[in-house]
């Protein structure tokens, strides 16, 4: 399932790639995720699962789960989502491989109804191409599904960052191959964000939704975030609340 998207066509994106400025850039990136050891991410999932053994979250919530721009949420999506019951799992720096390394930690667990993912970021940022990326979201899906099937999975688009703007060709593609495969399944739906967080006039990220880092997004950008995912989820999620 296809939600929001107002991305171009694939082959233009593809067509920027070819550009040996763009081609140079990614030749000199690691390929995959050899260099990305997901036990750097060993002490904030403890603190997790810690909390989850004095006081596991009820199964059938929403899990929210992602890199940096999820854990920068996690201390008010609960309040943004309500009255929807979500469990915050976001963990900084964490690409789509670390999610599937500790999700039988931090994802099946819950036994979650449906998964919000942010993850693509770090991962473009690291050298991996859209395809890859892409290959590796369906691992996740599929091992998701194999356990809890049916579980309905929103992935929210890469953003554009100010920092991070010289690799958005790159992610915009990732963007357009995670929307084709959103698509073709229809437990998964894809949630593009992109379209609110760029200047209408000049077609870059808008300034005044970041922070000092010019990478993570501030209170206004989370807002517009909410604002696009929760008519979605309440739309597709409220039913499946527990009644008290």
């Amino acid at each position: 399932m296809y939600r929001n998207v107002s991305l171009p066509p694939l082959c233009l994106l593809l067509s920027l790639l070819a550009n040996p400025l763009f081609a140079d850039e990614i030749n000199k990136q690691t390929p995959g995720y050899a260099d990305h050891d997901p036990k750097r991410h060993i002490r904030e999932v403890r603190a997790f699962t810690d909390a989850d053994a004095q006081s596991l979250p009820p199964p059938g919530a929403i899990l929210c789960i992602g890199s940096s721009s999820m854990r920068l949420w996690n201390s008010d999506i609960a309040k943004d989502l309500a009255p929807l019951t979500v469990i915050p799992r976001g963990f900084g720096g964490s690409n789509m491989n670390d999610v599937i390394h500790y999700m039988d930690r931090i994802v099946l667990p819950y036994k979650p109804r449906a998964i919000v993912l942010y993850e693509g970021d770090n991962d473009i940022a690291g050298g991996v191409t859209p395809e890859h990326f892409r290959d590796t979201f369906l691992e996740f899906v599929n091992r998701v599904h194999h356990r809890l099937p049916g579980t309905r999975i929103y992935v929210l688009a890469i953003k554009p960052s100010i920092y991070r703007w010289n690799l958005w060709p790159q992610m915009h593609a990732a963007n357009l191959l995670l929307a084709e495969t959103c698509e073709q399944h229809a437990d998964l739906t894809f949630v593009d964000t992109t379209g609110v967080m760029l200047d209408p006039k000049t077609g870059k990220p808008r300034q005044n939704l970041f922070i000092h880092d010019n990478l993570h997004m501030n209170r206004e950008g989370y807002l517009l975030w909410r604002d696009l995912l929760k008519p979605l989820l309440l739309q597709q999620e409220l039913r499946f609340e527990t009644q008290p």
